[in-house]
Parts: structure tokens; C-alpha cells; sequence
């Protein structure tokens, strides 16, 4: 059996509808609807096209990344941030991980409630990730 969906609640197709998960055979997929059709597509397509997509904006960016994570985690020091961004530099391996472990149900409503949001079409390309900003500098 495959794995379930990784993003299920954050998916929404091109029209602003929630994608719906299910379970076909053995394979779980997110189901959107095309004028009353479902289609079903495969939960792993989207989500490594979604992990991807998350690579890409990490790329070049670590020194940052690691820096602002480290803050974030209480741990500002040379080593934390060093351990991070080794992370980070790394991070199809560790997409890899969250394939196979999965993302908790309170880290998906964590990120749905911050605005994190994937547009799919009907094909179940992903045409673009909503995310959230940063906090503004006062908060």
C-alpha cells in the first residue's frame, strides 16, 4: 500500500476547491472535480512534484535559511547553524525521509493555518504554492 498523501488538506485545484483524498486499490490519490467528474490522481505525483518545487526555493538560499532556523530553534550558534544548513544543502535526502515517514496531521494544520496552499490543474500538475510570508519585522 502506498503511502498517504502528504499535503492532503492543503491541495486545491486551479478553481479554489479542496481536493478531496481517497484510497484506489492500493494507491492513494487526491480526487478533483472536472465539471462532476473525479479524477484521481496519484498523491505521490503531486507531493514529489510539490517536494521539488520546495527544493528549488531552499537552493541558494541555505546560508540564510540555516541562520533564520537556528534563531528559530533557540540554537544560534556557529554548530547549530552549520548542522542546518548541511541539512538544507542536503534535502532530497531528506524529502526522501518525509516520503517515507510522512508529515504529522498538527504539522499539515500548522501549515494550512500559516497559508500554505498547492494549486493543482485537473492534470494534477502543481502551477504554484502559496506560502506564507515572514512575520513583519515588529511581531
Amino acid at each position: 500500500m502506498s503511502k498517504k498523501p502528504l499535503f492532503a488538506g492543503l491541495v486545491i485545484d486551479e478553481f479554489d476547491r479542496p481536493a478531496e483524498t481517497a484510497l484506489v486499490g492500493n494507491e492513494y490519490c487526491y480526487v478533483v472535480d472536472d465539471d462532476g467528474f473525479r479524477r484521481h490522481i496519484s498523491s505521490e505525483k503531486i507531493d514529489r512534484q510539490v517536494l521539488e518545487k520546495m527544493g528549488e526555493l531552499i537552493k541558494g538560499n541555505e546560508d540564510l535559511l540555516g541562520e533564520q532556523t537556528a534563531k528559530m530553534m533557540g540554537e544560534d550558534d556557529i554548530f547549530s547553524r552549520a548542522m542546518i544548513q548541511q541539512q538544507l544543502e542536503n534535502i532530497e535526502g531528506q524529502f526522501e525521509k518525509i516520503m517515507e515517514s510522512g508529515i504529522p496531521e498538527e504539522g499539515r494544520s500548522y501549515m494550512g493555518m500559516m497559508g500554505f496552499k498547492i494549486i493543482i490543474n485537473m492534470h494534477g500538475d502543481v502551477i504554484r504554492l502559496d506560502q506564507p510570508s515572514g512575520l513583519p519585522e515588529d511581531e
